[in-house]
């Protein structure tokens, strides 16, 4: 067994990076449902768009936050396995638009699955960092979302609103993230 799998990461350094670094994936998120929710129900070039943009910002988050894992010898595999799923994801997305709104749902549930599993390892590699039991509870449900809109693709009238709150609860968890570690900082 992988020793780093045995014990959580001690995180010392300066948290501040990954603090705004999940203060933007707030922002995002927030600002990304709202425009897809309001789309949802036709496949259009705007919501296309929106499905594609969303696991590409999750990629460059996620190399953002292999440079600061890095800096603070952090783990950072499971930040590689996301990186290569997201973007598998917007390749898969893009081949979806083309085929209708359940296709789409498939795809993102896949990757809502895959990506839930590597969030929640990452998550619970940091657990000795403040505010990753957040983290640790949106990768899991993140896995159960995943198999729903799987399970939506196959009924009449699927939408894609259910992406758009995915997300947004996705933001609410990373918000809650960068609050608690922002409390840690201001008392460690």
């Amino acid at each position: 067994m992988d020793s780093s799998l045995a014990a959580p990461a001690r995180i010392t350094g300066d948290t501040t990076a990954l603090r705004r670094l999940y203060l933007l994936r707030f922002v995002f998120a927030a600002v990304w449902s709202a425009l897809l929710f309001a789309s949802a129900h036709t496949l259009s070039l705007l919501s296309a768009t929106l499905l594609v943009i969303y696991p590409l910002f999750d990629v460059g988050c996620a190399v953002v936050d292999v440079r600061s894992a890095k800096a603070d010898r952090g783990p950072v595999r499971g930040l590689y396995a996301n990186i290569a799923l997201s973007a598998l994801t917007s390749a898969g997305l893009v081949a979806a638009v083309a085929s209708g709104i359940p296709a789409v749902l498939r795809v993102w549930g896949a990757w809502a699955i895959t990506a839930g599993i590597a969030q929640l390892v990452v998550g619970a590699l940091r657990r000795g960092m403040a505010g990753q039991w957040p983290m640790i509870a949106s990768g899991a449900l993140s896995t159960f979302a995943g198999a729903s809109f799987v399970a939506q693709a196959g009924k009449d009238n699927a939408s894609l609103s259910a992406l758009a709150g995915y997300a947004f609860l996705g933001g609410v968890f990373f918000l809650v993230s960068a609050l608690r570690l922002r409390q840690a900082g201001k008392t460690g």
